[in-house]
């Protein structure tokens, strides 16, 4: 029988970094599943299930020690404009489930993450909705995910200070542990253009159990990491490997070998990043190569 996994806590008292999964809904497109808006990777969990699962399953076997579900867009928000916001919490249930049966399916199971993002698009900080949506939103995501059973809550690819503390004051009224990540494409400057350390100054008093950066290029990373650090709290970077695409979301690039990324992964963890992975466009292959060098495993 697995091991129960160990609390996020626990994983990050480890000298050991922690491994992150991939992408998800790029990891769709590349396996020959649609994944255009505004549901993107959400519209698998009603296509495609088996193959969401696939992927997870995949992650694990490659090495990840975190997987993170496939609730980027089962708010009720983006659920709604294809007549599916009643179906919020079902689905967003079905994407936990789907990442938690992948995970019990290796020896040491990964944590399960949920994943709390932008009510809007990602990379449009000006979309960002007034205070009462983004309170009331978040903290129904957020409920869904508690509810769904997940480890922790990663609210990611935050642009705006604002709807990142909404996102974390939301995620943490669950009790659960908390993951902060912010989208950052030049320097460490949020795509809102607020400054990176604003931004992690401002999440603060909800005491997440980490700071991130992600979705951003991997050259990148390294200008961000600093600013984290100063943070004074355990932190990480999950990068991209692609541009922004208005029809599917994003579009990967095979530029980056899965090699030439774990490289990146090793020097972000040089710099004292606890938590490394990837984000849009990366594969098992690349997080595969991660944990070989960072822990001597991941499968053939």
């Amino acid at each position: 029988m697995p091991r129960v996994p160990a609390s996020l806590s626990e994983r990050l008292a480890c000298s050991a970094p922690l491994v992150l999964d991939g992408a998800t809904g790029t990891e769709l497109e590349r396996r020959g599943v649609a994944t255009t808006l505004p549901l993107w990777s959400a519209d698998a969990l009603l296509q495609a299930p088996a193959l969401v699962g696939r992927i997870h399953r995949d992650y694990a076997e490659a090495g990840a020690q975190a997987l993170t579900a496939n609730t980027f867009r089962t708010q009720r928000r983006t659920l709604a404009r294809s007549g599916l916001g009643q179906r919020a919490a079902a689905l967003t249930a079905l994407a936990v489930a789907l990442a938690r049966e992948a995970a019990a399916s290796v020896p040491s199971p990964p944590l399960v993450l949920g994943s709390d993002p932008p009510l809007e698009d990602c990379y449009r900080p000006d979309l960002v909705p007034d205070e009462a949506a983004l309170a009331s939103e978040h903290a129904e995501h957020c409920a869904n995910l508690a509810v769904a059973g997940v480890d922790a809550i990663l609210c990611e690819t935050l642009n705006s200070v604002r709807e990142a503390r909404a996102a974390a004051r939301a995620a943490s009224a669950t009790g659960l542990p908390v993951l902060v990540s912010f989208v950052c494409w030049r320097g460490a400057t949020l795509l809102s253009g607020e400054r990176l350390a604003d931004a992690a100054e401002s999440v603060r008093a909800f005491r997440p159990a980490a700071l991130l950066v992600n979705c951003l290029p991997p050259e990148n990373v390294a200008k961000c990491l600093g600013v984290l650090a100063a943070a004074g709290l355990p932190f990480g970077a999950y990068a991209n490997l692609g541009v922004p695409d208005p029809l599917t979301g994003f579009r990967r690039s095979e530029e980056t070998s899965p090699q030439r990324f774990a490289a990146h992964a090793v020097a972000w963890v040089g710099a004292g990043a606890r938590l490394v992975g990837g984000c849009c466009g990366t594969t098992p292959d690349h997080i595969r190569a991660i944990a070989r060098l960072l822990l001597g495993q991941g499968n053939n």
